[in-house]
């Protein structure tokens, strides 16, 4: 909290030192009747002015480098995580022995694209691509799309570290269920 009111008090000094000189410069050429400053104190606005702005001027370099090394960063996470769920993708289709149709099938189908895309595509009918998929999810144990996306997503969770109950928010947890809808 304390950089934030940092940053506003740069701004501040830079809004200031902005209508400072644009006043100074509307002065010379409009004719509004004002007594001169000693020169003595229209040096030091002038300097604090211009100091004020090359202050705001840096921390705004600063401010670029850091959003710049934050997006390089960023990218650099989307690549190994992109990278990771690859590998994964082919990993889990060579266990599930799939063919290379089926793998791309199954590809498609976890990119969210439709039955008809997916024929469309691939040049064939949707009719073997509901054969493909159904091959897909008897091969992969599961029965629809989801649960085919869900094994994926389960498996990139599996070793994030888990979020404490206490860390999360009331409306987040789910609500208790009566022993009326879940009969043990």
């Amino acid at each position: 909290m304390n950089r934030f009111w940092i940053i506003i008090a740069i701004l501040v000094v830079q809004v200031l030192s902005a209508v400072f000189f644009i006043g100074d410069i509307l002065s010379s050429y409009l004719p509004v009747w004002s007594e001169p400053l000693p020169w003595e104190i229209r040096e030091l606005l002038e300097i604090s002015a211009a100091v004020g702005l090359t202050i705001g001027v840096g921390f705004g370099l600063l401010s670029l480098w850091r959003v710049d090394r934050h997006r390089r960063m960023a990218e650099e996470r989307l690549r190994r995580a992109s990278s990771v769920f690859s590998e994964l993708l082919l990993e889990r289709f060579k266990e599930w022995r799939l063919t290379p149709a089926e793998a791309d099938v199954a590809l498609f189908a976890i990119k969210g694209l439709s039955t008809a895309e997916i024929a469309t595509l691939r040049g064939t009918s949707e009719g073997t691509i509901k054969a493909q998929t159904n091959a897909i999810y008897r091969k992969a144990g599961v029965s629809n799309r989801p649960q085919l996306l869900s094994l994926f997503i389960d498996d990139l969770m599996r070793d994030a570290p888990a979020i404490p109950a206490a860390d999360m928010e009331p409306a987040a947890l789910p609500a208790p269920r009566s022993a009326v809808e879940n009969p043990i």
